[in-house]
């Protein structure tokens, strides 16, 4: 039986992350193609607009862009909600995710004085205002209240570098006036699932 085949970078977020995840707690089998990135231009013109992640569904095709494959994921595996105005909510969210990473992208592989003046009015401004939009939006400790859905995943994994200070010159304390998205990403770690990915390296 063929698996449906993820592709992604090798290494344990961005864009891909989230729909692994989406696959290991809904225990669903899949092809965890993690592409070196030494081995990205070469493997670049397999894919659909040259860019990852990339989702190979047996006797349908390849599906590109991150949140259509986190939704299709998550539409087929009970982990997106049902209901349309639900579904259109959740999705928004994650829209909003992307927003984000458009406003950061430009800056990751700027000189250090350039990133530094760059990501300044990221931190003063556009995380606190992104954050305090979003907050609202979580019933607690998930999106739709008990119930986790792919969204999770997906703030999960993009909130987690911030909190962890991994982003240069963005202080890990950005999110702190929003504790309603600091204990969505905690709910998201303490998934017995999500633990267990991590666990097996």
């Amino acid at each position: 039986m063929t698996l449906p085949k993820l592709s992604y970078f090798d290494f344990p977020g961005g864009r891909g992350e989230d729909a692994r995840l989406a696959y290991f707690i809904a225990n669903v089998p899949f092809t965890d193609d993690r592409i070196p990135g030494a081995t990205w231009p070469e493997r670049k013109c397999e894919f659909a607009f040259g860019c990852l992640p990339a989702l190979e569904v047996p006797g349908k095709g390849t599906i590109t862009q991150s949140n259509a494959i986190l939704t299709y994921i998550g539409r087929t595996n009970g982990l997106h909600p049902s209901d349309p105005f639900a579904a259109a909510r959740h999705e928004a969210l994650m829209g909003a995710v992307e927003d984000f990473r458009a406003k950061l992208d430009p800056t990751m592989f700027a000189p250090d004085d350039v990133k530094k003046s760059a990501r300044a009015p990221i931190a003063e401004t556009y995380a606190p205002r992104w954050a305090a939009a979003v907050a609202p939006e979580i019933k607690g400790p998930f999106v739709e209240g008990d119930t986790l859905n792919v969204v999770d995943l997906k703030l999960a994994v993009f909130v987690r570098g911030f909190l962890a200070g991994r982003i240069d010159y963005i202080p890990g304390s950005i999110f702190e006036a929003q504790p309603a998205l600091v204990r969505l990403c905690e709910a998201v770690a303490a998934h017995p699932r999500v633990a267990a990915w991590y666990a097996k390296g």
